[in-house]
């Protein structure tokens, strides 16, 4: 099956958790024989960031206008099978009608941010999606599983609305035996809505525990912030070095945007990840949390500093231990990139079996 995705990077995982999710599904993709290829739009930021300029599991596409991907892809895009159009692709509306038209195969939309989505839809902000558009889409992809995708359907007449979670590539992310520099430590770009969560939950035990080492990863942190002292500071994290530092904290910290927690079933790629490396997550609550983890077994969740501060007192190695390998278990089982692979073939199937 030849397969177009219009994504919003592959090459570059600055500031956005979209790319390793690309990345382990468009692989995977590849192993099962299908031909992907990845069109990308060529923008500053992500071209002085780019960890991955070349992938070898797919061909790679960069256009700088819209003008330039019509004239030079509208021939891939007529004859694949399936083409997908990602959330937060730069004038996404716009190439999303050209995909609707041109494309005779499977039209589909994967929406990588469906809370955020829907709320900027509420709006009336049409960044990368209108509701028009959404019945347009033979296919709606959402990372956001449970009621949503009824609500796609019914309110905004999607014609097939299906939960693809985001996953992980367990080549990458797997437990290693490493030095626990950290007691605990956050992987994820700043977000207003997400600090005060993170001010809470990490902040504030780095203070009442100044003896302890903890640490931050992400960009896009605003200067004024105040730092505790002893909570170290990377501004960018490139995936690489994602399992080893995820293997460098005796508890990793999960802090989930506002709209996923009103939308709930909505699972960020860092908590798979952090799963797949068989480490125990501490984890604010939303709905639909208990479908993929169980509470207490495989993962902690926590209010506020002081629950996070019990766990460290009362949870040890061997319990800390225990806790992180039914993750993983799960992880594998469930939530791998090939598992998701196999999910989107079913579902363009689905799709192409009801267009007959």
């Amino acid at each position: 099956m030849k397969i177009v995705i219009i994504g919003l990077s592959i090459t570059s995982s600055w500031g956005n958790g979209h790319a390793t999710t690309y990345r382990g599904l468009v692989k995977e993709l590849t192993q099962e024989g299908h031909e992907v290829l990845f069109l990308e739009k060529d923008v500053p930021y992500y071209a002085s960031n780019r960890d991955l300029p070349q992938p070898d599991y797919c061909r790679l596409g960069l256009y700088r206008t819209n003008e330039e991907l019509y004239e030079q892809y509208a021939k891939e895009v007529s004859s694949a099978e399936a083409v997908i159009v990602g959330s937060y692709v730069q004038q996404g509306v716009e190439v999303g009608k050209w995909v609707v038209q041109t494309a005779k195969g499977v039209k589909a939309f994967y929406d990588i941010d469906t809370p955020v989505t829907l709320a900027k839809l509420k709006r009336g902000d049409f960044e990368y999606l209108h509701p028009d558009l959404i019945g347009q889409y033979d296919l709606y992809l959402s990372f956001s599983g449970g009621p949503i995708l009824k609500y796609l359907e019914q309110e905004y007449g999607s014609p097939c609305a299906r939960g693809l979670y985001c996953s992980v590539d367990p080549d990458l992310y797997y437990p290693e035996k490493l030095e626990k520099k950290w007691l605990m430590g956050y992987l994820g770009t700043y977000s207003d809505d997400r600090q005060p969560t993170v001010d809470e939950l990490i902040f504030k035990p780095a203070r009442t525990l100044d003896h302890e080492a903890f640490i931050v990863a992400g960009p896009q942190y605003p200067d004024h912030l105040r730092w505790p002292e002893n909570v170290a500071r990377i501004d960018h994290l490139a995936p690489a070095k994602h399992r080893e530092f995820y293997n460098s904290q005796r508890f990793t910290l999960n802090v989930t945007r506002q709209d996923m927690i009103k939308a709930g079933y909505s699972p960020s790629v860092r908590l798979f990840e952090a799963a797949a490396c068989g480490l125990p997550i501490i984890s604010d609550y939303w709905d639909g949390l208990d479908h993929f983890f169980v509470p207490g077994q495989e993962i902690l969740i926590a209010k506020n500093a002081a629950q996070v501060e019990e766990y460290f007192r009362t949870i040890d190695a061997e319990e800390a231990g225990n806790i992180g390998r039914a993750a993983r278990e799960k992880i594998l089982r469930f939530h791998t990139a090939a598992v998701r692979a196999k999910e989107l073939e079913a579902f363009i199937e689905e799709v192409s079996l009801q267009k007959i």
